[in-house]
């Protein structure tokens, strides 16, 4: 017989079942508005540092490897602070502080009028913003834990989707237009990006003090040990992505011999990342079922397997080969890796966890580049390649050996009242 109180559980729970996925869908959109604008623009930086007045060529990837780590170093600085003041104030006003503060710095680097008017304005950039990790935050808070690796995976594709639509659109645009009309465009888009999560967005945020679930932190999950493996992969893993940012679009030059060299490189960067997309979400479901362990050491090797032969490619069919290959094994590790921390640590601490693991990500993302473009500098374009895939390989191996979860965390308030009414 079906009681009331059966009934009231089912509508709350369908309303629960509802209510997350609305939110998880408007910060998608968000996201993808804001990763097509940031893609608009940062694949084809070497070429607008070169527009700014650096004439040595040898220089060119070594001011754009120094521009990606001003924004890189500053993340690094401030997503734990970001992260705090979201577990305090709220996930969705820390995510409306990232997309209007990041549009008006990416607006005004269209400005810039020399190359250090453009690393000073990537450093408050970075400091300003972290859309990925505010998007994790929010996604992770309002996501029962069984579906996390897959509204993760989805919150992937947003990046994925960004990035191969945006270089794409990017590229003929700074062919046709110039390089600063694409910071214009990506200002308005991160605007727009703002407003869908200010209208759209719904959280029901629980102050610290009314939290339930009580400081289940990574260290108590991970361990010593495990916690500095575990931040080591996320550093190494971005570190080993971006290592080749600086150069890429040079090196693709290169291999085109200067046909359009911009509208090339965004249709290799849109086929890897359309390859990645798809990934993220199959991998998302599948480390649901198989443990994201599991799955992260698969896809950090596999990675490594298609990044190497990228410094033997001789044409860009190969490198359109290569680039989906790797998309299509390396796209589920990011969300992979978030729905792992966001399933075994407790709810009132994911702004701190996300903060600490997206600050040793970003640490990456700020040495990479650098590295990289040094890198390139004495040896080539060929050989920073090679770096990239033995850096995956010692991730996988990280994974492997340390990362091990010793427990899940104690269900969300919202998930203790859907149980409870049954």
């Amino acid at each position: 017989m079906v009681t009331q109180q059966h009934l009231e559980a089912d509508e709350a729970e369908d309303s629960l079942e509802s209510g997350w996925r609305r939110t998880v869908w408007a910060v998608w959109f968000a996201h993808l508005l804001a990763a097509i604008g940031f893609s608009f623009v940062m694949p084809f930086l070497p070429f607008f540092v070169r527009e700014l007045g650096v004439a040595d060529e040898r220089l060119v990837s070594a001011w754009a490897g120094l521009a990606m780590f001003a924004a890189g170093l500053s993340l690094t600085i401030f997503q734990p602070i970001w992260g705090s003041l979201a577990d305090r104030y709220g996930r969705k006003l820390m995510l409306q502080r990232a997309m209007f503060g990041g549009a008006v710095m990416i607006a005004l680097m269209g400005l810039s009028q020399t190359v250090w008017h453009l690393v000073i304005l990537r450093f408050i950039q970075g400091a300003l913003t972290g859309t990925g990790a505010a998007c994790n935050t929010l996604v992770a808070s309002v996501t029962p834990r069984k579906h996390l690796g897959f509204a993760m995976g989805l919150l992937q594709t947003a990046i994925i989707v960004g990035n191969s639509v945006g270089p794409w659109l990017g590229g003929v645009v700074a062919d046709s237009y110039g390089y600063r009309i694409p910071f214009y465009i990506c200002g308005v888009l991160w605007v727009v990006a703002g407003l869908v999560v200010l209208f759209l967005a719904h959280e029901e945020f629980v102050s610290p003090e009314d939290h339930a679930a009580g400081n289940h932190g990574l260290r108590q999950v991970f361990g010593g040990g495990g916690l500095a493996a575990l931040l080591g992969t996320f550093f190494l893993t971005a570190f080993a992505v971006t290592f080749v940012g600086p150069i890429f679009p040079l090196f693709v030059e290169r291999i085109a011999e200067g046909a359009k060299a911009a509208t090339v490189t965004g249709q290799l960067m849109g086929a890897g990342g359309l390859a990645a997309g798809i990934s993220c979400l199959v991998m998302g479901r599948i480390s649901d079922r198989l443990g994201h362990r599991r799955v992260l050491v698969i896809s950090s090797a596999g990675s490594a397997l298609f990044s190497i032969p990228h410094a033997i490619a001789q044409s860009t069919g190969q490198l359109f080969g290569l680039r989906i290959g790797w998309g299509l094994i390396a796209g589920g590790g990011g969300p992979v890796m978030n729905a792992m921390i966001g399933s075994n640590v407790s709810s009132d601490m994911y702004g701190r966890a996300f903060g600490i693991t997206t600050s040793a990500m970003c640490l990456g993302f700020a040495l990479g580049p650098l590295a990289g473009g040094l890198l390139a500098s004495v040896t080539g374009l060929r050989w920073p390649f090679v770096v990239m895939g033995a850096l995956q390989l010692a991730a996988a191996a990280l994974i492997a050996v340390y990362v091990r979860p010793n427990g899940r965390a104690m269900p969300r308030q919202d998930e203790t009242h859907t149980v409870a009414a049954k």
